[in-house]
């Protein structure tokens, strides 16, 4: 590495860019189980055992509810195409919050394919990183000493935006494996709903929104390859211009870059909501 102060300094903050992209990349082929050595899924998967107690408790008051709304009299329950219908419903009800924790890692292993599948597409093997051009560092230690102090300003600034920009993105990441404990945890509740014909909507919507919160790790895995194809050709260096002008402008280049990874990785809850319709 130059000894350069401020070379260095842009250097670490690349650095630091790409140490976080090689962990969402990471991350991203990460099951929960596997995730933290598999403790904070122990305790969620007891959390969701304790849950099915509540979401059975649920389920009968679901399906009376729905009983009393759906039939007109009693008289109605005695047919056997309706008492049918109603046994078939709660049998349904009950198998989707007893075996609640096998659909949705059912789920998250299809969607786990399809993040693979576009790996294997993608011919790429890990995250391209982001590193300084050879003439920018050249033109930097070229610099004197007052030619070097509005560098170092322009660098600070630069480098804590790049540093600012990886943590929001990492915090996204790790955002989603939150809301996937979160719904895993909890899901007894609004599956119990599915015994209700007019209560179903909530065990759908939970389904959509759980397949969301899944698919939004293909949106963010396709965001970090667009921007690695980026990374490969970085922005061109006009070596004819003052020091300055250079630096800020591969700066400025780079900067609208992450931007937009991190600010589609941000939205990728959104673009996929979008895409399902929700």
């Amino acid at each position: 590495m130059s000894d350069n102060w401020v070379v260095q300094n842009l250097i670490n903050a690349l650095n630091t860019w790409n140490e976080k992209l090689s962990e969402i990349w990471s991350l991203l082929t990460t099951t929960p189980q596997e995730f933290k050595d598999g403790s904070i899924w122990n305790v969620m998967v007891n959390i969701n055992s304790a849950m099915q107690a509540i979401g059975l408790a649920l389920l009968v008051l679901f399906f009376v509810a729905g009983v009393v709304k759906t039939c007109g009299s009693f008289t109605e329950i005695k047919k056997p195409e309706h008492a049918l219908k109603l046994f078939v419903r709660f049998a349904i009800a009950k198998g989707v919050v007893t075996y609640g924790m096998e659909l949705m890692l059912a789920l998250f292993n299809i969607v786990q394919g399809t993040i693979s599948s576009i790996m294997t597409a993608s011919g790429m093997g890990s995250i391209e990183s982001t590193t300084l051009p050879q003439e920018m560092i050249d033109t930097i230690e070229n610099c004197g000493f007052f030619e070097s102090i509005p560098l170092w300003a322009v660098t600070l600034i630069g480098g804590l935006l790049v540093t600012v920009l990886s943590f929001i993105l990492i915090m996204t990441v790790y955002g989603r494996f939150f809301k996937l404990y979160m719904y895993t945890a909890l899901a007894p509740i609004p599956l119990s709903t599915f015994a209700g014909e007019p209560s179903q909507n909530v065990g759908k919507s939970f389904i959509r929104s759980y397949s969301a919160v899944l698919l939004e790790g293909a949106v963010i895995l396709l965001a970090c390859i667009i921007f690695s194809l980026f990374a490969s050709t970085p922005p061109v260096v006009d070596t004819s211009a003052a020091a300055v002008t250079q630096v800020w402008s591969y700066i400025g280049q780079l900067a609208f870059n992450m931007l937009v990874l991190v600010g589609t990785v941000k939205m990728s809850d959104r673009i996929i909501r979008e895409m399902m319709g929700l």
